[in-house]
This record gives C-alpha cells, structure tokens and sequence, in this order.
C-alpha cells in the first residue's frame, strides 16, 4: 500500500475514533477453554490511554473465558445503514488483553462511576450483585479497515492510534 499523507492519517485517525466513541457497546470474541470461539457484547466505557472497560457477570459464558484464557478480540462497526456497500463497511478490531480490576483497586470505584455516568441507575444495581467483574480490556494491536483497500494496522503501544501500511 503506498504511503499516506499526514492530513490523511490525521483524517483517518479521526474517522477511526469517531466509529469508536459512536457506539455504546462493544462486540467481543472469546475463546472456551476448549478453543471454541464464542461471539456476544457488552456496554464499555474507555480512559484516555485507551483501555475497554466493561461490567459483566460471571454467569455470562464470555466472562468465565476472559478471566481463563485473559484475551479478548473486540470489534466497533458501521451499522448496515450507514453503509453504501456491505462489504465495505468501516470496522475497527483490537485484540486485548483481559485483566481484572478488583472492588479494592483505586480505578474500580472510577470507572463504575463513570459507567453510571453514562449508563445511569442499571450500574448501581449491577453493583449490588456479587458475580460481576470489572474488566480492563488493554489493546495490543489493532486494525482499521476504512473501506475497499483502506486497511491499516493500528500502534497501540503508545495509547494513539498511528496508521501504518
């Protein structure tokens, strides 16, 4: 892929995060601890270095594989309406690693708080049941597919997102 211009990848970079902060939740992949792939969601909230938080029961099968296996791959995309070709559609992907923030952990009471804030009352309520988790889905890499021949990598490593081709 030939090399972009820097208004292109600021321009990129741009239209990347706002597929990111337009949607509410994020769609999660896992793996069981037999190796079978599971798909589901879950409502998230990010920090300023670029970590996923999300609040989950225990109950929910894709919990007990991240706090097994500790990996996750996410998944932000286009709804099928905005799009103009449905093999095209704008996605970002990240694969993650899945840690946990325990109730005692300064950032735990922060990012609740948080999710209250834009979730409302359902957090406190969540809160007052003893099988949820908080967790803390870390990029390690990541991909932005803007359309037909428009697929970067995306540099995590330093908490910006930076296109390479």
């Amino acid at each position: 892929m030939n090399k972009i211009s820097k208004q292109e990848q600021e321009q990129l970079n741009q239209n990347c995060h706002d597929l990111i902060q337009s949607q509410q939740t994020l769609l999660l992949s896992t793996v069981t601890a037999q190796g079978e792939p599971e798909s589901s969601y879950a409502p998230y909230v990010r920090d300023s270095q670029g970590v996923f938080y999300i609040y989950v029961s225990e109950l929910a099968a894709h919990t007990k594989h991240m706090l097994l296996k500790r990996s996750a791959s996410i998944l932000f995309i286009q709804p099928e309406k905005e799009t103009k070709n449905l093999f095209a559609r704008e996605r970002v992907t990240f694969d993650c690693t899945v840690s946990e923030i325990k109730k005692l952990d300064e950032s735990y009471n922060e990012q609740l708080q948080i999710m209250k804030q834009q979730f409302g009352e359902t957090v406190d309520l969540l809160r007052s049941l003893n099988d949820f988790h908080l967790l803390a889905l870390t990029p390690i890499k990541g991909r932005y597919i803007a359309g037909f021949g428009k697929a970067f990598f995306i540099n995590t490593t330093d908490g910006t997102l930076n296109f390479n081709d």
